[in-house]
């Protein structure tokens, strides 16, 4: 049996831990230091230290800091904040575990936990105190949506960054998106971002094996959104390998609850790496012959290697009469059906021009309107399957 204590003064967080856990814990105040006061005495009013301690540190990160870093040694110490970012480096070098976001939902909760869990038990295990334990239900991970389309031009970065941040308004603090064009990706552009660090530095960094560390590094966009930049130097980003690409998701997956990933246009190895990981995949074409072309010779493999199992969601852009085709055309094509359609409108190269998505707002214009919808569609219940695909489709 796994000993644990939380200590806030927060009655939310308490029923929070208690939706994800049952009653399996143990609720004391938040620490108050005295000088020279052992903190497990300051903390539990005994000396007694139990296997995993989550310590509530928002508005008290001084004290708490000070706790986690004496017991960290003694017990699997997690933190919860309302900026993880803001806390991360100190966390990491206090010996913190782990760190959860204030207004963490009970699953996210739960998963933290298990980790912790989990780490007990190998720890006693290779102490040779217990037997390990059985085998359970893995943690839930988050979902990864992969944006990708054929060929440049399409407006794939426009759609991955609107869904990004419509999402972000949905499921603030756990929604992070990744350049993953790795040579000219532009998503700080669209969202009109100063990054300090990039692709290079995050995936092949100190901090690429740092659950923790890692989410210092990324760039956050008024939405809430985590980034991950791509690289300003084509140089450096020779130097992340697809493998580096997939772990970096697979770390993220276990901390967010949508990992979405901007690719580079046609099938390069990072965007196989992505592939490889994703739950739904978004494909988008321009309404012209090379583009519908392109997709079907990119929907042909994937299908033949059976790559995604998860959503495949076909968006057409640019539409318009006057192009002389219509989604028939494309359908017939590509022989799949086309689940949605967004109009040709001024309002798009302007959002892009002033790295402002249009989701950013409250705007009511077709184009916003159908990536709501599509934003939807990426986010569905927690009880619908993540197999098939959509049929929705607007004419």
């Amino acid at each position: 049996m796994i000993q644990l204590l939380l200590s806030t003064a927060d009655d939310t967080l308490e029923r929070r831990v208690h939706l994800a856990i049952g009653d399996g814990f143990t609720r004391v105040p938040p620490p108050h230091v005295e000088s020279g006061q052992d903190p497990a005495t300051a903390l539990f009013g005994r000396a007694h230290i139990p296997d995993v301690l989550i310590l509530d540190a928002s508005g008290l990160e001084d004290v708490v800091l000070r706790v986690a870093e004496d017991l960290a040694p003694l017990a699997d110490v997690l933190l919860v904040h309302r900026e993880p970012a803001h806390i991360a480096m100190a966390a990491v070098r206090a010996g913190v575990r782990d760190i959860i976001s204030a207004d963490a939902e009970p699953q996210e909760l739960r998963a933290a936990l298990d980790r912790a869990a989990d780490r007990v038990f190998a720890a006693r295990a290779g102490a040779g105190l217990v037997p390990p334990p059985a085998p359970h239900e893995p943690a839930a991970v988050g979902r990864v949506v992969t944006v990708t389309s054929p060929k440049g031009g399409v407006g794939k970065t426009t759609i991955a960054t609107n869904v990004a941040v419509g999402l972000a308004q949905r499921f603030p603090q756990r929604v992070v998106l990744i350049d993953a064009d790795v040579h000219f990706g532009d998503v700080a552009s669209a969202l009109n971002l100063e990054a300090k660090h990039s692709l290079p530095d995050i995936a092949r960094g100190p901090a690429a094996r740092d659950s923790i560390a890692v989410k210092s590094y990324f760039t956050q966009h008024v939405s809430g959104l985590f980034v991950v930049p791509g690289s300003d130097s084509p140089a450096d980003a020779d130097a992340v390998t697809p493998d580096d690409l997939a772990q970096l998701i697979a770390m993220l997956r276990e901390q967010f609850a949508f990992v979405i990933v901007d690719t580079a246009p046609g099938l390069t190895e990072h965007t196989l790496a992505s592939l490889d990981n994703t739950d739904h995949l978004v494909l988008v074409t321009s309404l012209d012959v090379p583009g519908v072309r392109g997709l079907r010779k990119e929907i042909d493999p994937l299908d033949n290697l059976s790559m995604v199992v998860g959503r495949r969601t076909i968006v057409v852009n640019f539409n318009e009469r006057s192009r002389g085709m219509t989604v028939a055309d494309v359908e017939a094509t590509i022989r799949a059906g086309v689940d949605f359609v967004l109009p040709q409108s001024n309002a798009v190269p302007l959002s892009t021009n002033q790295g402002i998505p249009l989701l950013q707002g409250a705007r009511r214009d077709p184009v916003s309107r159908e990536l709501r919808v599509l934003v939807d569609a990426v986010a569905p219940s927690a009880s619908e399957p993540v197999t098939g695909r959509l049929s929705r489709r607007k004419r």
